[in-house]
């Protein structure tokens, strides 16, 4: 079968590859589509995601969508149409029993968090547990359903936030996460305000739903003016842009994720107003969700602007990182 490998930072290869064989409790997945994640991008780009270092060839991706190829138990049919939760969770810790996806040790697939490197979804075949198969339901189609891991993450998101039906929500920053974040918004009843720097993303955005865009190149967003904030560019001055955005009492929710360094972020909106800020890691169970949603939500297969094959993974690449050009790119096995 063919895998691409990321060696190290600007080098990808698509090898040859023997076909595994799931053990007890596994099954065999023939991946379709292959989603292009930032850390993706950052194991390409730097040959690394922050403190992960690529230290053996890793097999990039996590959201994915595919078809049953082999299922020893019986219990899933060979060409069953399938989305993946991507986390083996760790071990429980006193506090949080009821978050797995905070419990130390566990996994994620096309991570080098792990020794060795918990390999990803860009192979014609990938061996998950089956726990973490999600089966789609009728009318879902394999394409669209690359994009749950990134919708269950936004989910994940606007459950810290709480209810949100008929309030003013501002989403800062219209990559992949918070295109998705808007959907997620739109669908759970808000009115949504999405900014970017830029014009392609701020269309997106309208499309899948936003009421109104900024453009924070040219224009400032009005302070006191959102009950959430959902803050997904992962900049320090969009921290700044979200707690001065927000109202007195209102909450922020940090879903873009921040080099691991300090920053300078003005805080004093923070204090004043009594801010709730909140951060949201990957997710729980919102996958499930995001399966439902995604059924009941064709419009938001938009998001989906390119589609490659792995032998072309430095275009690939090339255009997930110019976000000016594309929404969501994907792997097409």
């Amino acid at each position: 079968m063919k895998s691409l490998l990321i060696e190290k930072a600007l080098t990808a290869d698509v090898r040859e590859v023997a076909v595994p064989e799931p053990g007890e409790g596994q099954v065999r997945l023939r991946v379709e589509y292959v989603g292009i994640c930032g850390s993706d991008l950052h194991y390409y780009y730097e040959g690394a995601n922050g403190a992960f270092v690529v230290r053996e060839p890793l097999v990039p991706g996590h959201e994915l969508s595919g078809r049953v190829d082999l299922d020893p138990s019986g219990a899933l049919a060979e060409g069953t149409p399938v989305t993946v939760h991507p986390a083996r969770f760790g071990t429980p810790r006193e506090g949080i029993e009821n978050a797995p996806h905070l419990w130390p040790g566990g996994s994620y697939l096309g991570s080098a968090s792990t020794w060795p490197h918990t390999q990803g979804a860009a192979s014609e075949y990938l061996i998950v547990e089956a726990d973490m198969v999600r089966v789609l339901p009728e009318g879902l189609p394999v394409r669209r359903a690359v994009l749950a891991e990134p919708l269950a993450v936004a989910l994940h998101a606007l459950s810290k936030a709480g209810d949100v039906a008929g309030r003013e929500v501002l989403v800062t920053g219209s990559g992949p996460i918070g295109l998705m974040a808007v959907a997620a918004a739109v669908a759970a009843g808000a009115r949504v305000t999405a900014t970017d720097v830029l014009a392609g993303p701020l269309e997106r955005a309208t499309a899948l739903g936003a009421a109104a865009t900024i453009d924070v190149s040219t224009e400032a967003v009005e302070p006191n003016s959102f009950a959430v904030v959902l803050e997904c560019s992962g900049v320090p001055v969009s921290i700044s842009t979200a707690l001065k955005a927000v109202r007195p009492g209102g909450t922020v929710v940090q879903v873009g994720m921040l080099p691991d360094d300090p920053r300078p972020v003005n805080l004093a909106p923070f204090i004043s107003k009594e801010v709730r800020y909140l951060g949201a890691f990957r997710f729980l169970d919102e996958i499930d969700r995001a399966v439902e949603l995604l059924a009941s939500t064709p419009g938001i297969e938009s998001a989906l602007t390119h589609e490659f094959a792995v032998t072309d993974a430095e275009e690939a690449f090339a255009t997930a990182r110019d976000s000016q050009r594309s929404g969501k790119v994907v792997f097409a096995l």
